[in-house]
């Protein structure tokens, strides 16, 4: 078997048991926090937000650094060091008897938070242009499946044997995923002219992404569609406890959370090779679009069976946005410098993420969990009208041959 595709294969199967394991934990957190004191729902609400999105802010600081190390040294070392120091973070997190250390336990996790952004980078860089949508893609589905059974493997676990038990065996598969990158991955990379011929400094590089329009405009757009996913992630287990109350509310709440996995896993290959046709911007336009208008009738179900259809239609019809984000970079960045680009990308989600379990949380404490679809909803319709905006300065600003480029 080629490098490149025993590459591919193995990377599939670690995003598989790294977005599993670090997923498995996304229904209980609320609830893992509600056992540490008797707090009430809101103070429950806002430091489920705070929790999840502190991981986020330290990995939105340490992304480009990742991104530049693995430009100079490889993409491997960084899968490594990530990969550890995630299972390291979730062993002991499941030893943590108050909200503040989970915070601070979470708030360290985040400086080695990144696995699977760099193995999307890693497989684009040894990726041949006119096919990275549709690789990536099928990347993605690795991720995507993993996302699948994880909410559902988690609160099984939750339910049956306790918090503390699910943390250890999330700990144990992301280290077996880095044992897979560590006997298994042989790095390649398209060879491409001048590549590695030249270093570019923090500043060329920042100056090359703020003039094309459209790069810039993406890595925001990364930001808002964390935000738009992260505004309801956290709150999702008490918004599924509202419309069924049960006491096995962890599965069910995995169960809400793998409905848009699997939304996703049969849509996402498909938009990565669409992209490859007709563009990744246009594609993501529309998958914007999609994403908006299927959020709305989110904050109006009255039953479960309805929010996980339409948590369903909502992973359909947003599962290429990262590949296709990723395969856009790809298309136009300097392969020297896509690792510290794409980490700049990656920031920006970070960014998001940390921004929107807090935006959740105060918008449901304040005017109710209903309100955050809408307030979601409203986030994305915002991001297609950037891009269209900044797809059209773009092709304006080819005309009058404004382009910076890197050389």
């Amino acid at each position: 078997m080629k490098p490149e595709k025993r590459n591919l294969l193995i990377m599939w199967v670690a995003n598989f048991l790294v977005a599993s394991s670090t997923t498995m934990i996304m229904p209980f957190l609320s609830l893992y926090i509600n056992t540490m004191g008797d707090f009430t729902t809101e103070y429950v609400q806002k430091w489920a937000g705070y929790v999840f999105g502190i991981t986020f802010l330290t990995a939105f600081i340490f992304s480009p650094i990742w991104g530049r190390v693995g430009d100079k040294y490889g993409y491997k070392p960084v899968l490594l060091i990530t990969g550890f120091g995630i299972a390291i973070s979730l062993f002991f997190m499941g030893f943590m008897h108050t909200v503040h250390q989970l915070f601070i336990l979470r708030f360290i996790m985040g400086a080695v938070t990144g696995f699977i952004p760099t193995s999307l980078a890693m497989i684009a860089a040894q990726t041949p242009k006119k096919k990275v949508g549709e690789v990536l893609g099928l990347l993605q589905t690795g991720n995507v499946t993993g996302s699948l059974f994880g909410p559902l493997i988690g609160g099984l676990l939750a339910d049956q044997f306790g918090f503390k038990y699910t943390f250890i065996y999330t700990a144990i598969a992301i280290s077996v995923a880095s044992l897979f990158v560590i006997f298994g991955v042989k790095e390649v990379r398209q060879t491409e002219k001048k590549a590695k011929t030249k270093e570019f400094t923090r500043r060329e590089v920042l100056e090359f992404i703020f003039q094309k329009k459209v790069l810039f405009t993406v890595m925001i757009i990364s930001l808002l569609v964390q935000v738009a996913n992260f505004t309801i992630q956290p709150l999702l287990a008490i918004y599924v406890n509202e419309l069924a109350h049960t006491e096995s509310v962890a599965f069910l709440a995995g169960l809400a959370f793998s409905a848009t996995g699997f939304g996703n896993l049969l849509a996402t290959r498909r938009w990565g090779r669409l992209g490859d046709k007709i563009g990744y911007e246009k594609v993501i336009m529309a998958l914007l679009i999609g994403g908006a208008i299927v959020f709305i009738p989110q904050g109006m179900v009255t039953a479960l069976w309805q929010l996980v259809i339409l948590r369903f239609l909502f992973g359909m019809v947003t599962g290429g946005i990262i590949p296709c984000m990723t395969a856009y970079i790809r298309q136009v960045a300097p392969l020297q410098v896509q690792g510290e680009v794409n980490g700049y990308n990656v920031s920006f989600r970070f960014l998001g993420n940390v921004i929107g379990p807090v935006l959740g949380g105060t918008i449901s404490g304040l005017i109710g969990i209903h309100s955050v679809f809408f307030v979601t909803s409203g986030i994305l319709f915002f991001a297609f009208f950037l891009l269209l905006w900044s797809v059209k300065r773009d092709q304006k600003d080819l005309e009058q041959g404004n382009f910076s480029t890197l050389n």
